[in-house]
């Protein structure tokens, strides 16, 4: 299943990629079988593996969150629901993994749910991340203003908006998506019933501006301006706060950008300023590996965190030495505990990866 709506994960539906022409002296649709044939036995594995991984990672920070951290901060806040966007992406995988091995079996219904949850976790991850660089940048940078401004209260209404703004950019996902069968085939697609060109084109490019762009320049203005803070420090831990910054941008460089630069080579194809068959061909299957790329992501954070921050790391650990057995199961998890290895010295409490970068002031 493409974010932009214009194709799914087995890309066989020709009628999206084909020009069909009522004149024989036009040349002969684009078929591309052989790009069906390579999504079924490449994505489900992908899918399959991104989905254990995020949904244990992300769990793991959930839990961490709860039982440690207590969501003290507007930090903690913002990784509780980038671990939620996150979680919330990944549960979609297992559909689309079956549907790329086979087709959609799961319903109308199920069809346009699982888009529209898609939809929203892609959108809020990138707007989570997105905040996180902001706070960062408060925290570090207007360190006066951040005390007033960084709060619970705050984070959780700013959270609220951003799911707001997530769930409404992604209504089209529920709204156009449909079930339709072809030779056989069931597919779950987006399907617009007028200005069919038009639509891709904006989505495609909704996806650019909203998932790389805007987010893309804020972070690297924020970023920016926390290495110039931290160059005035003579902290020893400032290298470790500037490698976790450079490790963030360059991840979500690495990571995104690829499957961007395909979905704007795909929309010159919708707008035929491309017209090639084997071009088209070639951006199908770049559209699978860097649309999977892109997805390994979400189980990132929490790898960041972990190797990164010393904190983090010693609440995963005491998690893990907590939960011995199954982290469903467990009954000595003591989840409901009063656990307070940070308990803070004053109103204002530092989050874990506000630690990580306080202490290189």
């Amino acid at each position: 299943m493409n974010v932009t709506g214009t194709t799914d994960p087995t890309l066989t539906d020709e009628s999206i990629y084909s020009i069909y022409y009522h004149d024989d002296n036009f040349p002969e649709p684009c078929t591309k079988e052989g790009v069906k044939k390579f999504g079924g036995l490449f994505l489900p594995p992908l899918y399959t593996l991104v989905f254990l991984f995020g949904l244990l990672g992300n769990s793991m920070v959930v839990l961490v969150l709860f039982k440690y951290k207590r969501l003290r901060s507007m930090t903690d806040v913002y990784l509780l629901n980038l671990a939620i966007s996150d979680l919330l992406f990944v549960l979609s995988l297992p559909f689309w993994a079956y549907y790329a091995a086979d087709q959609w079996v799961f319903g109308l219904g199920l069809c346009k749910i699982i888009s529209w949850i898609y939809l929203v976790g892609f959108y809020s991850g990138i707007f989570f991340i997105m905040l996180m660089s902001i706070d960062r940048y408060l925290a570090i940078v207007h360190v006066v203003f951040s005390l007033r401004a960084r709060t619970v209260t705050h984070g959780v209404i700013i959270s609220l908006a951003t799911w707001s703004v997530a769930v409404f950019v992604s209504l089209p996902g529920l709204l156009f998506s449909t079930c339709s069968t072809e030779r056989n085939h069931t597919y779950c697609k987006t399907k617009y019933s007028f200005n069919s060109t038009q639509w891709k084109v904006l989505s495609s490019l909704e996806i650019n501006v909203l998932g790389l762009v805007i987010p893309l320049g804020i972070m690297l203005f924020c970023y920016s301006r926390i290495i110039r803070t931290l160059q005035h420090c003579k902290n020893e831990k400032k290298n470790k706060a500037v490698k976790m910054i450079f490790a963030v941008v360059v991840l979500f460089l690495g990571f995104w950008t690829p499957y961007n630069v395909v979905l704007f080579l795909e929309t010159l194809v919708e707008l035929e300023v491309l017209q090639d068959c084997t071009l088209e061909r070639h951006l199908d299957y770049a559209i699978q590996a860097t649309e999977t790329l892109a997805f390994v992501h979400c189980c990132l954070n929490p790898v960041i965190y972990f190797f990164l921050g010393e904190k983090f790391r010693k609440y995963i650990i005491q998690l893990l030495k907590t939960c011995r057995g199954s982290f469903v199961l467990c009954k000595h998890c003591g989840l409901l505990q009063n656990y307070s290895p940070d308990a803070p010295s004053s109103s204002f409490t530092q989050s874990t990866m506000d630690h990580e970068l306080h202490d290189a002031l």
